[in-house]
């Protein structure tokens, strides 16, 4: 039971990091992004694509810790 929860997680864990290496093989255009007037160097698109998820994915649960934690305090 043990041997085919570990094959499992480890099958789905491969299929996440090939989905993740086709995303960024299929999306290395260069671009340019501006933001509030500071303007980023070119990276590709899956590059930012990434940075972006990685960032709302810290954000995220440390929003909802903080929300939960004024909660608490009322």
């Amino acid at each position: 039971m043990r041997s085919s929860k570990r094959f499992v997680l480890a099958a789905l864990a491969l299929l996440v990091v090939a989905a993740v290496v086709v995303f960024v093989l299929e999306n290395n255009q260069p671009v340019a992004l501006l933001f509030l007037g500071w303007s980023a160097p070119q990276l590709p698109v899956s590059v930012c694509v990434l940075v972006s998820l990685l960032a709302g994915m810290m954000v995220g649960p440390l929003l909802a810790w903080f929300m939960g934690a004024r909660r608490r305090s009322k």
